[in-house]
């Protein structure tokens, strides 16, 4: 492990100052991913910069107004056990759910999974669903990023030199919606995913589906005609309405966690299974 220096900024400013004069320096928050690159030295920074004292930076999860706040701090466990998200975005609480193991996420926070921007981060295709917003911070003011611009491709995201990821804000639900996250694995726990996928069904019949680790970023697609979550839709004309929708797979040939064919039939099953939870649960009276 190289030798770093390690800082506790007590402010935004301070904070962000730090990161834009020094490239090579990484912010800390649960740093569950950032204690594993620098056991195996994949991550070598000049300064370690823990978030935890700056003031302006919380854990809350909480509404303000016409959208739900997590802030840069909230870690997995809050946010999976929180009782507006279970209620109102169902998908991102089963996916919090998911990540690591309880230790993990009792430290993993939102942002970090987001900014480590992994194909396979459990937490994306539900905020892509979710039509989720990421709140950059840096020495030139705040700026609100969407979620489907701020991903760019592995290990890349739109954050900028000197920002850092201060909150995600999810636009509260305006009608009644089903929800649900699906994943694959190799086994029970926290393995890394071999598909990953949220789907969202509203009440006039739309339908938005998201899925990850099946190319360099995970993809969001849309079906606006409510004929695939109609439930007098044929499995037949199903399958041909989720043909397109999910040929951006590109699943990569190096993976060892399965093969492409497995992970393409696997995204195909999830997706229908997916699909019939989400509406299901809207047909129980999800709630607006």
């Amino acid at each position: 492990m190289r030798a770093f220096a390690y800082e506790r900024p007590k402010s935004l400013a301070e904070l962000t100052a730090i990161l834009s004069s020094d490239p090579d320096a990484v912010p800390l928050a649960g740093g569950t991913d950032l204690i594993i690159g620098l056991r195996d030295r994949s991550v070598e920074p000049s300064r370690v910069v823990d978030l935890k004292r700056v003031t302006e930076l919380d854990d809350r999860i909480a509404v303000d107004g016409d959208r739900l706040v997590i802030g840069a701090l909230a870690v997995m466990e809050d946010i999976a056990n929180d009782p507006v998200v279970r209620r109102d975005f169902t998908a991102l609480a089963e996916a919090a759910a998911y990540v690591g193991s309880v230790q993990i996420r009792n430290r993993a926070t939102l942002p970090g999974n987001i900014c480590n921007a992994s194909p396979a981060a459990d937490t994306v295709p539900a905020l892509l669903v979710f039509a989720a917003t990421v709140v950059c911070a840096g020495t030139a003011g705040v700026r609100r990023v969407p979620i489907d611009d701020f991903l760019v491709g592995p290990g890349v995201t739109a954050v900028g030199r000197g920002e850092i990821v201060a909150a995600v804000e999810l636009p509260m639900p305006v009608a009644r919606r089903g929800t649900a996250h699906q994943r694959r694995t190799r086994r029970r726990g926290h393995d890394l995913a071999s598909v990953t996928l949220a789907v969202a069904v509203d009440e006039r019949g739309g339908t938005r589906l998201a899925y990850g680790s099946l190319g360099p970023r995970p993809l969001l697609v849309t079906d606006e005609t409510s004929e695939l979550a109609d439930a007098a839709t044929t499995p037949a004309r199903r399958e041909e309405l989720l043909a397109p929708m999910l040929s951006g797979a590109r699943p990569s040939l190096r993976s060892m966690r399965a093969s492409p064919a497995y992970r393409v039939a696997m995204l195909r099953v999830l997706a229908l299974r997916g699909l019939e939870e989400a509406s299901r649960r809207l047909r129980d009276g999800a709630p607006a």
